[in-house]
């Protein structure tokens, strides 16, 4: 059996775990908490659990009383009620996180390593290998990947034929753009003549991301940057003033809106950028697609309207980098509070596999995670998802660090200072490594 609790605060999810040694005693308990917008088709990441629990119960010969606890808190919050919850020594035993939180809660004791039990389960050996990097810390590894993705840059085909392109231009684009025929500055100059002959209004060229985010990172790898060598972070000093001159330039040459930091996802950003009439080019995540569908472009046609109309290219390279994208996988971290970790790994490998991954996959439009999912027929018959898991090959993701949230707050404090126009690129740079040094001194490689 299982229950499924939503909008659960911290004191609510003690009282349910705490509550577990009143339960019948031959059974075992596994709690899971999961992040989840269900209304973007999110719910498989705590839902898929439900779905294998007679089958795990009966592999292990045992009966398992399964909580999930899923809901769409904000991230801070949901994190900080897991902290809290470890330090009492009453966490749920799984928790779906970012992987970037295994930098912070491996060294703190809160997870576990799961190297011992990974050979034990055969469904592990499917998961797409680069996505392992994500999931290591000091040698180990720390968490199962749940879902992967893309941050790719939309694209209106519909505004590009306005502008007189082809066909055959319009659809070899992401192709050209992998191959870095078509580099940054060239999507920059083909905004620049669309608001010139009219095709999109000023500041409607290009759209970034509003707010601080793994985003920002493909700008700094697009630019050539590095972000950690022999487990110490680094500062690319000559890749982050290319940063800063990017977002700098594109105010200047009237490519994106001034007010963009800040503005409004639901309200302005998203009907925008998804009607494909109004923004040329814009970076968001794969997963936006799904929302679209659902919840900004239903009565436009959704899906099929979007397959119309927009397209999906990587980040293109910026002088001498390469085209890139960023995966943030969410992660399956088993609790040091657990008393079972050996039952919720082998809850988690029975929903590692191309069935239950397609569920969310397809549902919430994220790249599937295993080798075998992508010659899946369901997974083939999503044309856009398929097209885009070549997105894989070039991807990048954060390191697993605890200095890894100042060196970010460092640099989202650069992009601030140079797109708003306080200080120049130069300027926002020295603000930003000033910040920096503060907060970490010399554990880290400055170049």
């Amino acid at each position: 059996m299982y229950k499924r609790l939503f909008s659960i605060t911290l004191l609510m999810m003690i009282a349910v775990v705490g509550g577990f040694s009143t339960l019948a005693q031959d059974a075992v308990e596994i709690s899971i908490r999961c992040k989840a917008n269900v209304q973007g088709g999110e719910g498989w990441r705590c839902d898929n659990f439900a779905e294998v629990e007679e089958q795990v119960e009966a592999e292990l010969g045992i009966d398992i009383n399964l909580t999930l606890i899923q809901d769409n808190i904000d991230w801070g919050d949901y994190k900080q009620e897991f902290v809290l919850a470890s330090e009492a020594g009453q966490a749920v035993d799984i928790i779906l996180s970012g992987h970037e939180d295994i930098g912070a809660w491996a060294p703190a004791g809160l997870i576990l390593p799961l190297d011992d039990m990974i050979e034990g389960h055969e469904e592990f050996a499917d998961v797409v290998s680069t996505l392992w990097a994500s999931q290591e810390w000091d040698g180990q590894i720390w968490g199962i990947p749940q879902d992967a993705e893309a941050r790719p840059i939309f694209y209106s085909k519909l505004l590009l034929a306005d502008l007189g392109w082809s066909d055959e231009e319009i659809e070899s684009l992401p192709e050209r753009v992998a191959s870095g025929e078509y580099t940054f500055e060239d999507m920059l100059q083909t905004a620049e003549e669309a608001i010139a002959e009219g095709v999109v209004e000023e500041g409607n060229g290009y759209w970034h991301r509003t707010s601080n985010g793994f985003d920002w990172l493909m700008p700094y790898f697009a630019s050539g940057g590095e972000i950690l060598e022999n487990g110490k972070l680094v500062w690319d000093s000559e890749a982050l003033l290319e940063v800063y001159q990017s977002v700098a330039d594109i105010q200047a040459r009237g490519i994106t809106r001034p007010d963009m930091l800040g503005l409004s996802g639901s309200e302005v950003w998203h009907p925008a950028v998804s009607s494909a009439e109004q923004v040329l080019f814009a970076q968001g995540g794969i997963w936006n697609w799904a929302d679209w569908a659902k919840n900004y472009a239903a009565d436009l046609g959704g899906n099929d309207y979007l397959l119309e109309n927009i397209g999906l290219i990587l980040y293109p390279a910026m002088s001498d980098g390469v085209p890139v994208t960023v995966t943030h996988p969410l992660s399956y971290i088993i609790s040091s509070s657990s008393e079972n970790p050996d039952v919720a790994l082998a809850l988690i490998a029975a929903v590692t596999t191309p069935e239950a991954n397609n569920r969310h996959a397809i549902d919430s439009f994220h790249l599937g995670i295993l080798n075998s999912q992508v010659e899946s027929e369901d997974y083939l018959n999503d044309p856009t998802l398929s097209k885009a898991h070549y997105m894989l090959d070039y991807t990048r993701v954060a390191p697993n660090h605890p200095d890894w949230a100042a060196w970010s707050n460092a640099y989202w404090l650069g992009i601030q200072a140079a797109e708003t126009g306080t200080s120049t690129p130069a300027e926002a740079l020295d603000l930003a490594t000033a910040q920096l040094e503060n907060e970490v001194g010399d554990n880290i490689t400055y170049k």
